[in-house]
């Protein structure tokens, strides 16, 4: 597909926003300024994206050239593994830029709050939160993404009970909100002295990540009270009054962030992962009046839909909603996902349904 009228327009409007960043009274409305700033970077992605495109078509058809004229079999076979590889790139930039260029879920280009739950199997489920978050965390490292840990709740084994995690960078939220649901686990847990397999459960929430201008929350819809910090067991582990525990009324949604040592941060913090949960819940009413019969081909997201099962025993991941295996769990645990999510977001793609 021509690409290329949509191409011009967006370095039209790329110019003519430029411009208008250039205007002294933008700098006087914070809100205004954040949004013409915010579609300044998503075109300028965009285009990047394309100027990506370009250079790999440039490349693979440089090396196709020097193939019709290489008569040397070393020669030819390192052009050969090396056009591959570029062609393999190129499809996948062509994905990208399809996905930046056409119709899509206003939510992609956020960053993300993702919050690992253990969930039946008590230290079993609470090590595989542990090892789920490692996974994601690694996943976001080769994506060049930042992590932050907002909140935690350990157990005596080192395991989570409960991790609230940021995922910051460019399209986060495209490429991690299918992971939202129950991951389920098969294998022999380490407290296990008579070798048999159990089942346990984890929920993934991926929510997209809200800032101040996305939604109003007014400070009389809040309670917020500092409290001591607590540990494993929820015995206090200081005397200082950091921790805090923010209560949203209307909603009765509740937050607490303890792992900062200032009162400041916590809320801070709190309130980032508040914003993002009532975002969720807003874009979910609006998503149940346009259509409350729709479900997505690939699920809805919701915590008590099983996803997927990660089965040791017989080194294979499968994802219920491709209805598709994959072998070499240890490497997929250790953030190589890579294949699994551009399957997924394919999958949507196909579909043409929004998460």
């Amino acid at each position: 597909m021509d690409y290329t009228p949509a191409l011009d327009q967006l370095r039209q409007k790329l110019t003519a926003l430029n411009q208008k960043l250039q205007d002294s009274s933008l700098l006087a409305d914070n809100k205004a300024l954040a949004e013409v700033t915010r579609e300044y970077h998503d075109i300028e992605y965009t285009l990047d994206s394309a100027a990506k495109v370009e250079h790999l078509k440039a490349e693979s058809g440089h090396l196709l050239q020097n193939l019709k004229t290489e008569n040397d079999l070393e020669l030819r076979q390192m052009a050969e593994a090396e056009l591959e590889r570029v062609q393999n790139d190129l499809t996948k930039a062509e994905a990208e830029l399809k996905e930046l260029l056409e119709p899509s879920d206003p939510l992609d280009s956020k960053n993300t709050i993702i919050e690992i739950r253990a969930g039946t199997g008590g230290d079993e489920a609470a090590l595989f939160a542990a090892e789920l978050y490692r996974m994601y965390a690694h996943y976001a490292e080769s994506q060049r993404w930042k992590v932050q840990v907002l909140s935690e709740s350990r157990n005596d084994l080192g395991g989570y009970k409960e991790i609230i995690f940021e995922v910051t960078g460019k399209r986060v939220y495209s490429y991690l909100k299918f992971e939202s649901g129950v991951h389920r686990v098969q294998r022999v847990p380490v407290t296990e002295k008579s070798g048999r397999v159990h089942t346990s459960t984890v929920t993934v929430a991926v929510l997209p990540e809200a800032e101040p201008l996305d939604l109003e929350i007014k400070p009389e819809e809040l309670k917020i009270e500092a409290t001591t910090s607590s540990g494993h067991g929820g015995q206090s582990v200081n005397t200082t009054y950091s921790a805090i525990r923010i209560v949203h009324l209307p909603t009765g949604l509740t937050v607490i962030c303890q792992d900062e040592r200032s009162q400041k941060q916590n809320k801070e913090k709190a309130m980032t992962v508040l914003r993002s949960r009532l975002l969720a819940l807003e874009n979910e009413r609006r998503r149940q009046e346009r259509d409350s019969s729709r479900r997505s081909q690939i699920g809805t997201g919701e915590r008590s839909e099983k996803i997927r099962t990660y089965n040791f025993p017989q080194d294979r991941l499968t994802d219920h909603r491709l209805k598709q295996n994959w072998h070499n769990l240890p490497n997929i645990m250790e953030g190589n996902l890579e294949t699994v999510i551009n399957d997924l977001k394919a999958l949507k793609n196909d579909s043409g349904s929004s998460a």
